[in-house]
């Protein structure tokens, strides 16, 4: 059986909990347009053909994936890319797999830096607080992209028709200092998806207002990116925000990447396969007290806390037990045939549980890696909970790569149009 599953997830089938994440429904939403016969499952495997769902626009893009044709996009010249809140380096190794060369990296966190070095001593990692960083006396070479993920913070509005000055102490500030300095060609910023809602949008469009009426970038409509579609096992979503200097804009046009041909899942990151030559290796990682571990052994694959007793459901949640919501982190164990949800910066905090398919633990430290799409020979520095972090609150690697390479075709297309 798990042969053929396999099989048909590669090539022309879904399974009802992958097409469920394609389509961004609810399993119970799928599971209802099955009753209803709108979509019909092979009766042997229970999986759903892909021509069934092909007029779905999210169907179609997998089935139609120049993931192939833009793989093979290299720059036609050495790009420099800056790169700010670096973290453990997912996005400056995806940016690095497109082509790009790092000329600055910056990070407040020390075990972050500490990766970043041991892994590319070359790189020129600058510790520290972003704001003490004079952009202009560090870098002496053109930049053509900046990139970086800065932690959404409130901005205090009172009253004011806000612009740049007014957004000092916060790190978008500091980014948009970087690009004020540095006068990329384009810059990307990454973020969480709840940017877009933030202080009923004001934020985001704050944001928008600041880049393109005093920094003088032209944006690209900001976009949701789910990782799911670009070679990552995880239900992970990132909201990009690229931006084009305005005298470039009229050489080219940003183009966002094509997904990948199938969706991953966990199988694929923990077994050898085509997404990693071999099986996952053993590591460090942190352990569940006994109890709590006789009570995740009685949660099945792909289930949580509703699949216990009522008895165990009682002692597991407590207070919790009789609140609203499905609170469906809770003792939440991740299925081999899924993408993993969403890693978080631990894999065993109570309200967002990630338990190993098979075995009664949480997710190891080079699970939580491959993933997130790290190879496993990018080796984290500092104590468990520091590696924990750096790994959760990454950019997946392959994800940064396609966006990586969408943006070197960009910086292509500007140097063929000056030629």
């Amino acid at each position: 059986m798990l042969d053929i599953l396999e099989q048909d997830q590669k090539h022309n089938f879904f399974s009802l909990e992958v097409l469920a994440d394609i389509l961004s429904m609810s399993k119970r939403t799928v599971e209802s347009k099955v009753k209803k016969g709108e979509i019909l499952p092979c009766p042997k495997t229970g999986l759903i053909e892909k021509q069934q769902v092909l007029h779905h626009p999210e169907v179609k893009s997998i089935d139609e994936s120049q993931w192939d044709i833009e793989e093979k996009i290299t720059p036609n010249r050495k790009y420099n890319l800056v790169e700010l809140f670096a973290g453990g380096g997912g996005l400056a190794l995806g940016m690095e797999e497109a082509g790009f060369n790092s000329v600055l990296l910056n990070e407040w966190d020390k075990h972050a830096c500490a990766t970043l070095k041991h892994n590319r001593p070359e790189w020129n990692v600058v510790h520290g607080d972003i704001s003490a960083i004079d952009f202009k006396h560090e870098i002496d070479e053109e930049v053509d992209v900046l990139t970086g993920g800065f932690p959404c913070q409130a901005f205090s509005y009172a009253g004011k028709s806000l612009g740049f000055e007014d957004t000092r102490g916060t790190l978008f500030f500091e980014m948009a200092r970087a690009i004020k300095e540095l006068q990329p060609k384009v810059f990307m910023a990454e973020n969480v998806r709840a940017l877009l809602t933030h202080d009923s949008g004001r934020t985001l469009e704050t944001i928008k207002k600041i880049i393109t009426e005093e920094l003088g970038y032209v944006l690209v409509e900001p976009k949701v990116l789910k990782a799911i579609f670009y070679k990552v096992p995880q239900k992970r979503e990132r909201l990009i925000i690229v931006g084009i200097r305005k005298d470039l804009i009229d050489k080219a046009e940003f183009q966002w990447p094509s997904p990948y041909k199938r969706v991953m899942t966990l199988r694929d990151a923990f077994y050898a396969g085509e997404l990693f030559e071999t099986d996952v290796p053993e590591s460090d990682g942190q352990k569940y007290p006994q109890r709590k571990a006789e009570i995740m052994a009685k949660v099945p694959q792909g289930g949580y806390w509703r699949n216990l007793s009522d008895e165990l459901q009682r002692e597991y949640m407590q207070g919790s037990y009789f609140l609203g919501g499905g609170k469906t982190g809770m003792a939440r164990r991740l299925s081999l045939d899924e993408p993993s949800l969403t890693l978080t910066t631990s894999p065993a905090q109570k309200q967002t549980e990630r338990c190993h398919p098979t075995e009664t633990r949480p997710l190891q430290i080079r699970e939580y890696a491959r993933i997130q799409t790290f190879p496993d020979n990018w080796k984290f520095q500092g104590p468990q909970s520091a590696v924990y972090r750096q790994i959760g609150n990454a950019v997946p690697v392959n994800m940064a790569a396609a966006l990586g390479r969408s943006l070197v075709r960009l910086l292509n297309d500007i140097e063929l149009d000056k030629s």
